[in-house]
């Protein structure tokens, strides 16, 4: 059974793996150096990682095509989202507030690689009502 308390060590490892990442390649990268970077460092953590999945996009009852794709989905639970920009605004958290509500998954982290201090200013963790529902 998925608990909160499951949720937030994943998270941990999560974090921790970008934070090694990030400790080796430093800021100032492109994002997809860093995402072939966390899929290797994910791997030999054995964290079970999906990347570049398609986002189903619902209307009407209609799955239409739209082309969103998560960086990773974390052992089907937590949608991480990278960026390596000079700040993080609304934008980016709406985006990964809207994928893990289209793909109803609990937990979602969003990662900037461009900062000085990866623990400090470089991540953000956003829940939904799925979350909620977990004890």
């Amino acid at each position: 059974m998925i608990t909160q308390s499951y949720l937030t060590d994943l998270t941990y490892k999560v974090n921790g793996a970008c934070i090694e990442v990030h400790k080796i390649l430093g800021p100032g990268l492109l994002e997809s150096v860093y995402h072939k970077c966390l899929e290797e460092e994910l791997q030999l953590r054995n964290i079970r990682f999906k990347t570049q999945l398609k986002i189903p996009v619902i209307y009407k009852g209609k799955e239409l095509e739209c082309e969103f794709f998560c960086d990773f989905l974390i052992e089907d639970l937590i949608v991480v989202e990278l960026k390596a920009v000079a700040e993080l605004n609304d934008i980016h958290r709406a985006q990964i507030l809207n994928y893990i509500n289209l793909m109803k998954k609990p937990k979602g982290i969003l990662v900037n690689f461009n900062v000085k201090n990866l623990y400090h200013e470089g991540q953000e963790t956003f829940v939904n009502q799925y979350y909620s529902m977990l004890f």
